[in-house]
């Protein structure tokens, strides 16, 4: 058997021993070419994985991902939590078992209307959860932190103190039509604080964003946070670890294979903890595009 290993951020090839006990393997760093490979494993948390995703589509091996990033939230949903869950699952590969899963990717595809002022970048996958308003912000403002401390709970820090100056902002989200071919209908269209595109429960270092949300299901959780006065916003926060914040009269949750966004203003788009576009924008879900292997 190949395989191939791609390493993260701070990730060496000594990160590769615990799973090189077996002889007749042959090794190769970095991406491979479609040929080359039997499997990928992929060392790197959350932006490690995002950055790789269409390579890894394209290349429809099976990969392991390994939890080494300030993020691991996509190794979380797979039920690998530490390395040994990953070696554990890469053990199982390696003798046979069937333990290879096929799960759904988000496709984000920014579009030019009346608003857009600036050149539209093509098509980006994402594994976790794309967000607009809040969450993206502080996604921005979490990306410049020390990578240590964006591992251990950087995100909740710094989501905390935005809450008080963040301002809610109009948003337009429209989502297919079910009596109609081909035709959208309104879904939402009032000021928003946050509207997180998840296509696995938990973001942000475990937050369950979208506790409903499956990976191999077809759609789109939704989660949109309408206008909320920031205290009551900052006392609900806790909320979002346990998935209980649906109860939540401001919060609309729904399922859509593909959604459509507008904003007055193009605002930032982030998806894995990523930077990826500005609105106007269309996501959407891509069913069984990524092989991996799983405990």
């Amino acid at each position: 058997m190949r395989a191939a290993a791609i390493l993260g951020l701070g990730c060496s090839p000594k990160n590769l021993k615990p799973f090189q006990a077996e002889p007749t393997l042959q090794w190769q760093l970095g991406v491979p070419a479609p040929a080359d490979a039997d499997a990928i494993l992929l060392f790197g948390g959350d932006g490690t994985i995002h950055r790789h995703l269409a390579q890894l589509v394209k290349l429809a091996l099976p990969v392991l991902i390994v939890p080494a990033g300030s993020g691991n939230d996509f190794a979380r949903a797979l039920g690998i939590k530490r390395v040994r869950d990953s070696l554990a699952a890469w053990q199982k590969f390696i003798a046979g078992t069937n333990n290879v899963r096929q799960i759904d990717l988000g496709l984000i595809t920014p579009f030019a209307d009346e608003t857009t002022q600036y050149s539209v970048p093509g098509t980006r996958y994402f594994a976790c959860v794309a967000g607009i308003g809040l969450d993206a912000e502080v996604a921005r403002k979490a990306n410049a932190l020390p990578r240590w401390l964006r591992g251990h709970g950087g995100y909740a820090l710094t989501l905390a103190p935005m809450i008080f100056h963040f301002a809610p902002f109009p948003m337009h989200i429209q989502v297919p039509d079910a009596n109609k071919a081909n035709a959208w209908t309104s879904r939402t269209d009032q000021p928003t604080t946050l509207a997180a595109f998840a296509n696995t429960p938990v973001y942000g270092g475990g937050m369950k964003i979208a506790p409903k949300a499956k990976m191999d299901d077809g759609l789109l959780d939704i989660c949109v946070v309408a206008g909320v006065n920031p205290l009551k916003l900052f006392s609900l926060f806790p909320t979002v670890y346990s998935g209980n914040h649906l109860s939540i009269r401001e919060v609309d949750y729904f399922t859509a294979q593909r959604a459509q966004i507008r904003t007055e203003q193009p605002l930032d788009l982030y998806a894995d903890g990523e930077y990826v576009c500005h609105t106007p924008v269309e996501i959407a879900i891509q069913p069984a595009a990524l092989n991996v292997i799983t405990p």
